[in-house]
């Protein structure tokens, strides 16, 4: 059976809301999928829902693929961004939530009204790049000051980079921004990685300024990565952001900006070592949430995220994120086994 299947890294132009279906063999739930090989349960008929984050449901689809590939059932993965997909698990709509930050209070009293109980899964680490155009000479490294005095709440109505300049020298930047406009875009407020960007790099800056954890509104917004990627090409003096794994696949048109955390400080460009290590200052890490009774109640949402976690580096790898250290991705597999 023909395997459809939507690989954002491969072919970023593509749409992510997928159906990954494949035939089925064998049996035996504890070999399922392990290696892609030998005998595995058959769940054709049975199907798994996932829904979240654009920045973890590649990974998410990739395991999709080989699992329904390996014992028939079919994986939905959607991608409407955490928020949006946490509203969604948290009235049970949803087997699986991908999710690029942890989740909020609201979230979870949200889930607990409805029942809903689920086991939080670390899968993997990512790093949010800061970007521009390869044309754009005149940036090389900005520091929290820089992008909050860029992007936070007293930027609103900032259309040249230059204007923002009195409010990054006042936070003891000492960058040079260029008299050049400003063409800001970036994830919008329903996605994990517009409130890690916020928490991480703006956050602690606004609330001694005493101004709303949140960045200004007037830039262009999108929930899909690919056009935020093709914004930043449309634009010599463009600047945004986006998960690393995108901006790693976004061509020569990109330039990934090097980040520092306090004015001054070292400038560190973003790789899979330096996302691992922390010394890149916007890591964050990445998650699964699973419907505990959906995963009693459906064999094929156990079977799934046994197999997720089977070559959990493997499959992180695949879809260019950083894998976790061994005593955590340990860690989460005891998670998984005590739910």
């Amino acid at each position: 059976m023909q395997v459809q299947t939507t690989r954002r890294l491969a072919w970023l132009a593509l749409p992510l809301s997928l159906v990954l279906v494949a035939g089925a063999c064998g049996s035996d739930d504890d070999d399922a999928g392990t290696d892609g090989a030998g005998s595995a349960e058959d769940f054709s008929g049975q199907t798994v829902s996932v829904t979240g984050s654009s920045t973890v449901a590649p990974i998410s689809e990739i395991v999709g693929e080989d699992f329904g590939a390996t014992t028939g059932a079919e994986v939905t993965v959607d991608d409407p961004g955490t928020g949006d997909g946490f509203v969604t698990f948290c009235e049970g709509g949803a087997d699986i939530a991908d999710a690029s930050r942890p989740i909020d209070e609201e979230e979870v009293a949200a889930c607990e009204e409805n029942g809903v109980e689920y086991v939080e899964l670390k899968i993997a680490f990512d790093g949010m790049a800061v970007m521009t155009n390869a044309d754009n000479d005149d940036v090389e490294c900005l520091s929290f000051a820089d992008l909050y005095a860029l992007i936070g709440p007293e930027s609103q109505g900032v259309e040249r980079w230059s204007d923002a300049q009195a409010i990054a020298t006042e936070l003891g930047s000492d960058t040079t921004f260029p008299d050049a406009e400003l063409s800001l875009t970036g994830p919008g407020v329903e996605s994990g990685t517009y409130d890690s960007f916020v928490e991480i790099a703006l956050g602690d800056i606004a609330e001694e300024r005493g101004q709303e954890e949140t960045t200004r509104t007037d830039y262009e917004a999108s929930a899909e990565d690919n056009t935020i990627l093709a914004n930043i090409e449309a634009s010599d003096t463009s600047l945004g952001w986006v998960g690393f794994a995108y901006a790693d696949q976004g061509g020569d048109a990109i330039k990934i900006l090097e980040v520092a955390a306090e004015p001054g400080g070292e400038c560190v460009a973003p790789d899979a070592g330096t996302i691992a290590d922390g010394s890149y200052p916007l890591a964050r890490p990445l998650y699964i949430y699973v419907n505990t009774a959906k995963a009693e109640e459906n064999p094929a949402v156990a079977g799934y995220v046994d197999f997720y976690l089977s070559d959990l580096a493997g499959f992180v790898e695949a879809a260019d994120y950083v894998a976790l250290p061994d005593d955590q991705a340990e860690a989460t597999q005891v998670a998984w086994d005590e739910r």
